[in-house]
C-alpha cells in the first residue's frame, strides 16, 4: 500500500439522468480522504448508465487499495449488488466496502454477501479514511479500533461501537471537480431554472421508530457554522451558477436560536428553497425568524404529518399532533409557503379503518389550503433489528404479522432485500398485511387527489392538461367516489402527472 492510498468510490442508479442530484455522500467522502492525505475517484451511476463497465475500468487502468460504494435500500440495492459481484469477480483481492442506509440499517444482511467485506455504520467521513489505512497489514486490532465499522472475522460477523457523528468545517468546499462538470448536476424544477442540491447539517434529533434517519443518526443533529454556509452558497450560486438550493437536510428548522445566524446568510442571497420541516418546528418560529424565511424565499417544505391518529403519533414518537397539522397549513397560507404533507396509511393495526380516517384528514386539510401537497405512502416499520440500538432497549418494537397471521420474515442477505416485495416495502409502497381490496382502494384514492390537485413541482405536463385532468377528477373528488377511476387513469398514460412520493422535485 502506497502512502497515498486511493479508493474508488461508486453511487450505484437509483434514479434517471434528468432526477440526478449531487452525490453529496461520496463528494463529504472524497473531501474526507483528501484530508487524510489519500486520493479517491468518483464514478455516478446516476448520470453514467454504464457505471459498472466503467469501475471495471478504472480497476484495469490504475490501482485502486479499496472500493467503496454508497447503497440505499431498495432500488439502489440491484445495482450495488451487480457492480461488486463483477469487481468481486474480476479483482478478487480489492477489499469492497458498502457505506449509506442500507449497511447502517441491516449490517449482517450486507455482511452476508460475499461480494461485500466490511459495512460502515452511519457517518463515513472518520471511519473510511482510518479502515483505508488499516488495510496495508489487514491488522484485527487495528480493524477493531475503528468505530462504526462492521466486517469478518474467521466467519463471524464484528460490530464495532458505534462513532460520535460530527460536521467539521474544513475551510473549503467539496471537490465538486471530481463529478466532471458540476453544472450537469443543476436541473430546471419548480424553484428555479437552475436548482442545486445541498445539505448543510447533519442528522434529526427526534427519534421516530418508523424513520431511517433515527435509525442511522440515534437522535443526534450538528447544524454547520454560518460562515461555512454562505461559503458553501456562495460557491454554489457565483461558481456553478445556481439559482435555487434543494436542501437535503434530514430537518432542516431546528431550534430557533441556532438557525436564525443560517437564516440570516440564506436571506442574503435570496435563492428559492425547498427542504424537510416539522409541523411543530414552523408553528414555533418568531416573527423575526419568518421574516428571515420570506426574505430567504422558501417556497415548499415537506412536513412529516404520518397520521390523523394522535396515539398512533405517540406509539411512533413523532412528537407532533394532528391539531399542529392543521394550523401549519393554514400558517403557511399566510406565508407563502406551500406545505408538502406526507401521510403512512395502511398501519399493521386497523388497516383499513386508518386509512379511511386518513384520507378524510386529507380532505380537511385540503379545505383549509387548496395548495397544501399531498403524499401518501404505506405504512412500514423498520425490523426490530434495523432500529437505532437505543431505541430497541427503551422500546421494543411490537411483532409484526402478514395476512396469513404469521410473522413477518425478513430477507438476510441483499438479494433477498433486492427482491420487488423488499423493495417496495423499503418503499413504502406495499406491506405484507395489505389485502387486494386495501391495496386498490389507496391506489384509486391516490389517482383521484393528485388528478385533482397536480403538484406544482411538474413543470412537464402542459397546463391545459393539468387544468382537464382536474376538471375529470373533480366529480369523484367532490363526492368521495374514489373507486376504480379508469378515466383518470387512462388520460394518465397520456399526460403522465409527475409523482412527487417517486421523483420528488
Amino acid at each position: 500500500m502506497t502512502d497515498a492510498a486511493r479508493t474508488l468510490l461508486i453511487n450505484p442508479t437509483i434514479t434517471s439522468r434528468r432526477s440526478a442530484r449531487f452525490p453529496l455522500s461520496l463528494l463529504h467522502l472524497a473531501a474526507a480522504l483528501e484530508r487524510s492525505g489519500n486520493d479517491s475517484r468518483i464514478i455516478d451511476g446516476n448520470v453514467d448508465r454504464d457505471f459498472v463497465n466503467d469501475a471495471l475500468r478504472a480497476l484495469e487502468e490504475g490501482a485502486f487499495d479499496a472500493v467503496g460504494v454508497s447503497v440505499m435500500g431498495g432500488p439502489q440495492l440491484a445495482p450495488a449488488i451487480a457492480v461488486s459481484s463483477v469487481i468481486r469477480a474480476r479483482f478478487p483481492a480489492v477489499p469492497i466496502v458498502w457505506g449509506g442506509y442500507f449497511p447502517t440499517l441491516n449490517p449482517d444482511a450486507a455482511l452476508a454477501a460475499p461480494y461485500v467485506d466490511y459495512a460502515v455504520r452511519g457517518q463515513a467521513g472518520e471511519t473510511l479514511p482510518e479502515l483505508i489505512a488499516a488495510l496495508g497489514g489487514r491488522a484485527e486490532a487495528k480493524l477493531a479500533a475503528i468505530g462504526g465499522l462492521s466486517w469478518k472475522q474467521g466467519g463471524a460477523v464484528v460490530h464495532n461501537p458505534n462513532r460520535r457523528f460530527t460536521l467539521a468545517d474544513h475551510g473549503r468546499v467539496l471537490p465538486y471537480d471530481k463529478l466532471g462538470d458540476p453544472r450537469r448536476y443543476l436541473a430546471r424544477t419548480y424553484l428555479g431554472r437552475r436548482t442545486v442540491a445541498h445539505q448543510a447539517s447533519v442528522g434529526c434529533r427526534f427519534r421516530c421508530t418508523f424513520c431511517g434517519v433515527a435509525a442511522m443518526f440515534g437522535g443526534t443533529t450538528v447544524l454547520p457554522a454560518a460562515q461555512q454556509l454562505e461559503r458553501d452558497l456562495g460557491y454554489l450560486k457565483h461558481t456553478l451558477g445556481a439559482d435555487s438550493v434543494q436542501y437535503f437536510d434530514n430537518n432542516f428548522f431546528d431550534r430557533e436560536r441556532d438557525m436564525l445566524p443560517l437564516l440570516e446568510v440564506m436571506a442574503r442571497f435570496e435563492m428559492p428553497w425547498w427542504c424537510f420541516a416539522r409541523a411543530d418546528a414552523l408553528l414555533n418560529l418568531s416573527e423575526q425568524a419568518w421574516k428571515l424565511v420570506r426574505k430567504s424565499r422558501l417556497r415548499m417544505a415537506y412536513i412529516g404529518a404520518e397520521s390523523p391518529n394522535g396515539q398512533m403519533l405517540k406509539e411512533i414518537r413523532k412528537g407532533t399532533r394532528p391539531d399542529q397539522t392543521m394550523a401549519v397549513v393554514e400558517l403557511c397560507r399566510r406565508h407563502g409557503v406551500i406545505p408538502e404533507l406526507s401521510f403512512m396509511v395502511a398501519p399493521p393495526e386497523n388497516t383499513a379503518e386508518e386509512t379511511e380516517h386518513t384520507f378524510e384528514f386529507i380532505r380537511a386539510l385540503k379545505r383549509v389550503n387548496p395548495q397544501s401537497e399531498v403524499v401518501i405512502y404505506v405504512y412500514t416499520p423498520l425490523p426490530e433489528n434495523s432500529r437505532h440500538e437505543q431505541d430497541r432497549a427503551r422500546r421494543p418494537a411490537k411483532p409484526l404479522f402478514g395476512l396469513d397471521g404469521e410473522p413477518v420474515a425478513f430477507p438476510t442477505t441483499p438479494e433477498e432485500w433486492a427482491q420487488p416485495r423488499w423493495v417496495d416495502y423499503t418503499c413504502h409502497a406495499d406491506a405484507p398485511w395489505l389485502d387486494d381490496r386495501l391495496r386498490r382502494r389507496i391506489r384509486d384514492f391516490v389517482t383521484v387527489l393528485r388528478c385533482r390537485f397536480p403538484t406544482v413541482q411538474d413543470l412537464r405536463s402542459p397546463p391545459w392538461a393539468k387544468r382537464s385532468l382536474s376538471a375529470m377528477a373533480l366529480w369523484r373528488y367532490r363526492y368521495g367516489r374514489y373507486d376504480r377511476p379508469w378515466e383518470l387513469e387512462l388520460a394518465n398514460r397520456l399526460v403522465r402527472l409527475r409523482m412527487p412520493q417517486v421523483s420528488g422535485l
